[in-house]
Order: structure tokens, then sequence, then C-alpha cells
């Protein structure tokens, strides 16, 4: 469904007056096939690539839905579920920009916010609450915030849901909500878990996609660089130079790798910043902040930042891990080209990246264009038998070349281990005596101490243990009716025969 501009969609004339004050005009393909649907009240079910604008698909309809009443108190009328802060964040800010003539406010739950803050905005009434999962069932079971006023309900990146384990978690905000709402319910991919969500959530939805899932937005210029795992961070400088870059994302695979390149770029003058899971929440909005209003040129990131992250005009996307998840390249580059703008995307691999990086060209349908730098040592795939990323050496953990100079050393290694016949083959009894000549006599010393330390206990009837020191457990002074107690007996007389307990 093609749509010349968004007046011929339906919306109502003040979110009209806000999108030309933005400068849209003509809504994307995914804007254009949702918005007439989620006016009409239907369910949707909305499968579409990163940037290409499903959020404006889903929050202009509605505005015009919610316009017409109000909320009460800690009773929301829409609710948001989205993965991250960061996307929960963007999607306010878009309400804020679109709803600017409309009286309906918003309210964020997230984490790393003050939760009595959050509750004072609920008691004033909310008309949209935008929530990431972990922080709305916090806040309902402290039981400030009811959901039986729910009229519609956005699952927002279900598959980014589905990775970051939240699924349970929507099952059962689902489960809390009326019955008779109208759900929406986005993603990039439609794996079996989504499809089975989707088939649970939604009632006789109307199937919305653009595009074939994992495929790259046609205004994207890629490329890929083989080059060893030492000159990963060169080659990224180079890249950054000879790039004309104006602002670019910069993707590692781990958190604490995040970090380290930041240093690096930091030591060679780059302005760049880092956002990852592990910074405090204050920490990362300041820098994405930054970064938003060009203080900041590069911003070194993990897969956080990954889905709906929208920077405006984000002229570079640079993969420095390859990603161990195919989909994940899509998410990444998909930062870069969005609303029809050219972006360039680049990615490092290095020689054990083979199998990742055929598995993403699997999934895109294409190959990625390679690109060499000058000046740098030449690198290439490792063959499909030898090591790769986790895996361990071979067999018995050696090379070929080992494994060869083991085999001529064979016969030397039989040879110092043959018994020899002067230790070796002696009668066992004989090759003790030969080794240690001296056990006997100490054997002999040490059963003479142990008769001396008897014939003490017999004399001294167990009145000092040793081990014990004066404090004897009692149970250890009771005595045994053995050689030493005859001799009791007969010196104590037939009176105290009764006395001791019998062995």
């Amino acid at each position: 469904m093609e749509a010349a501009d968004f007046a011929s969609l339906g919306l109502s004339e003040p979110i009209l007056s806000a999108l030309a004050e933005k400068g849209y005009s003509k809504p994307t393909p995914i804007q254009a096939q949702a918005i007439p649907v989620v006016l009409m009240g239907r369910d949707v079910l909305g499968v579409a690539q990163t940037g290409t604008g499903k959020t404006a698909g889903f929050t202009l309809p509605m505005l015009d839905i919610l316009a017409g009443s109000r909320a009460r108190a800690r009773m929301p009328r829409s609710l948001i579920l989205e993965p991250t802060r960061e996307l929960a964040l963007q999607v306010a800010e878009n309400f804020v920009q679109y709803g600017k003539n409309l009286k309906l406010n918003h309210a964020l739950l997230i984490g790393g916010e003050s939760m009595a803050d959050q509750k004072a905005v609920l008691t004033k009434g909310v008309d949209v609450l935008i929530a990431t999962p972990g922080r709305l069932l916090d806040l309902f079971e402290r039981g400030g915030l009811l959901l039986r006023d729910v009229r519609v309900l956005v699952i927002d990146e279900a598959d980014r849901m589905l990775d970051m384990g939240f699924i349970p978690d929507i099952e059962r905000i689902v489960s809390l909500l009326p019955t008779t709402r109208q759900t929406m319910f986005f993603s990039a991919t439609m794996a079996p878990e989504i499809r089975r969500l989707a088939d649970a959530f939604l009632t006789d939805p109307k199937q919305i996609s653009v595009s074939r899932p994992a495929t790259v937005a046609t205004t994207i210029t890629s490329g890929l660089v083989l080059v060893n795992e030492h000159d990963k961070r060169e080659a990224l400088r180079r890249l950054l130079r000879a790039e004309t870059v104006q602002n670019a994302i910069v993707f590692c695979n781990r958190k604490r790798d995040v970090d380290i390149l930041l240093k690096s770029l930091l030591k060679h003058g780059f302005a760049a910043g880092a956002l990852h899971g592990d910074l405090p929440q204050s920490v990362r909005f300041a820098t994405l902040e930054k970064f938003k209003a060009n203080e900041l040129k590069i911003l070194v990131c993990s897969d956080v930042a990954a889905r709906g992250i929208d920077i405006g005009g984000l002229s570079h996307v640079f993969n420095f891990d390859v990603p161990h998840h195919a989909e994940d390249y899509v998410h990444r580059i998909g930062r870069t080209g969005r609303a029809g703008r050219e972006g360039h995307a680049y990615t490092l691999a290095a020689p054990a990246d083979k199998l990742a990086v055929e598995a993403v060209e699997k999934l895109t349908g294409g190959t990625i264009p390679r690109i060499a730098i000058d000046g740098l040592d030449p690198a290439e795939w490792s063959d499909e038998d030898g090591r790769k990323r986790g895996r361990g050496p071979k067999k018995d953990g050696r090379d070929s070349r080992e494994r060869g100079r083991s085999k001529e050393r064979e016969p030397e290694r039989k040879a110092e281990q043959a018994p020899r016949p002067e230790r070796d083959q002696a009668p066992r009894p004989e090759r003790d005596q030969a080794r240690k000549p001296e056990r006997r006599d100490r054997d002999r010393d040490r059963d003479r101490d142990r008769g001396d330390r008897g014939d003490r206990g017999e004399r001294d009837h167990g009145a000092h243990v040793r081990g014990f020191g004066e404090n004897v457990p009692a149970f250890m002074l009771i005595r045994r009716r053995g050689a030493a107690a005859a001799v009791m007996d007969e010196e104590s007389g037939p009176e105290d025969n009764g006395s001791d307990i019998a062995a």
C-alpha cells in the first residue's frame, strides 16, 4: 500500500501539524499499512526490519485513539513494552514530538530511576505508559499500579524480548490486562517462539510485512575487512581516518572490549564515548545525549544499543567484532541508512570468524564486499578443520609438526621407560631393602616407643591421654576388663567389682 502523504491515512489535524513541523510528509511502507488498521481498532502483527519507521507506525494512531478521553489515577489507558531503557526513552521522545498539540501525558517506568517519582507521576493519571517489563512488575507488586483500564497494548521488538529472557514477564503482564483490548505486536524477525506468542496474544490480527526478515537496507554501503586479530584496532583507526565520518557507532561483542577500545581511541585523539549495560544509567543517558549533540563523534557500544536507537543522520557503523548471531548484524548496521539516507557499514573480521561471516551472508542473501587496507599484515581465513572461536587444539593438543616430532622420538621414550634389571626386576622385599636400608631401624624404634607408652598407660590407669592435655573425656577413663583391670580387681577387692562396666 502506497500513500502519498500522512493526511490520506486518516490522522487528525493536530498530529499532521506536528509532523509538518518535523518535516515529515511521506510515510514509510510500514506506516502506510499500519496506521489505517490501528485507527480501525484491529490487532496488528507487524514484521519489519529495523529502521523502517515502525515506531511512528503505532505511536501516531495511538495519539488519535487516546485524544478523546482522560486517564484515572494509577490506571494507564495504554501500555507500551520495550526491551531496553534506551528504546523506552526513544518512544517517549516520539510521543512528546508528535503529541505536542494534544493534551495527553505519558510516564516512563524504567530501571535506574526513582520509583517514588514514578509512582507520583502515575498518581496524577497517565494516558500512555512506556515501560520495561521488570520495572513494571516491580511497581505492580508494590501496589503502585493498576492495569484494569489498559485498552491498547504494544509489544515492541518482540524478538529482542525473547533474546533477553523477558517472555515469562510478558506473559504475566498480558494476563493482568483486560481481555477486551487492542494489541499491536512488532518484531524484526518471526521465529517459531515469536509466532506462538503472537497467536496467544492477538485476535484476528492484520499481518503487515514490508520486507522479508533480516534484509539489509539498499541505502547502506557495506564492506568487510579481513585482518589479523592484533591489527584490528589499527585497521579501525585507518578506516575512521579514511572515511568521511560525520558520526559513527562501533559495536563490540563483549562489554570489556568496549572499555578497552574506548581507551585506545581516546589515546589516539578520537572524540569517543562508551555505552554498555554495566554503566550507571545516568552515565548512559549523558553519553547518548553528548553523541546526539555531536559532542562525541564515535560511540563504542555493545548490543544494548543495536535495536531501535535512532540517531539522526548517523553516517557510519563499524563492527569491531563479527556478531555471534547473524541477526544482530542486520540490527547493528540498521542504525545507519535510515529514512532513505545513505549510510556506510564496515565489519572487521579475524581469520577465525569465517563461519560467522558465512552465517551473516547466508541470512542476508548476499556476499559482503571485501575491502583491503594497505600496510597491514596479510590475513587468510582459517580452514574449517582448524581452531575456531572457543575450540581447543585437535585430539592430543599438538599440531601436525609436534605430532611428527613425537613419532620420531617414540623409540627414545620407550628406551627410557624400559625396566632396569638391577632395580625393577628384583623381588619387592629386596628392592625395599636396597632403597631404604634404614627403614627397619626406624620401625624398631617406633615399636619400642609404642610399647613404652602402652606400659605407662597400664601403670597410670588412663590418668593422662596423649592429645587431650588435662581435659580428658570421662568415657575414656572407664577401665576395661583386660589384664590391667584384673590386677585392679585383685587390689580393690570384691566389693568394687560392680562399679566398673564390663568389656
